[in-house]
């Protein structure tokens, strides 16, 4: 396989089109999250990671778990936690069963804020998602994302 074979020429242009398509929708739910709640995405992301966990059998994430979700190094996650946690959005705790683990859960004010960007997160990704869908190159990523079911 050359630099020119047309298979990897068709899957570099579908893997530019797919950064695009995440560029694009991440900075148009940046923009919104940040003039309407002053959340970036990662923090709204880490807060919807965070508000799903439970008190059933592993339902309390450890660092790395949240790391996964989230999409961040482990430090770069901590660093992020300490964060909303100084503004009061996050408690962490000790593991009752393993003092060596810490957890972190939403505070009410993390849920509250949580709860008010939500709509703002989904008018965002709805409007990127539909100005993208205008360009051809990017109209099938979008319908390919419109389709996808994630299982519970």
């Amino acid at each position: 396989m050359t630099a020119t074979d047309p298979a990897l020429t068709a899957l570099s242009q579908g893997w530019c089109a797919l950064s695009l398509l995440h560029g694009r929708i991440e900075a148009h739910i940046e923009r919104a999250l940040q003039a309407g709640h002053g959340l970036s995405v990662r923090e709204y992301s880490l807060l919807d990671v965070l508000s799903r966990q439970h008190d059933g059998e592993g339902g309390h994430l450890q660092m790395k778990q949240v790391a996964d979700a989230v999409v961040l190094s482990q430090s770069a996650t901590t660093r992020l936690v300490t964060r909303l946690e100084d503004r009061g959005l996050l408690q962490r705790y000790l593991c009752p069963t393993d003092r060596r683990g810490i957890y972190t859960n939403v505070s009410e004010a993390g849920l509250a804020l949580l709860e008010e960007a939500r709509p703002t997160n989904q008018a965002a990704l709805r409007e990127a998602l539909d100005t993208a869908a205008e360009d051809p190159e990017l109209a099938p990523l979008v319908r390919a994302v419109e389709e996808l079911r994630v299982p519970a």
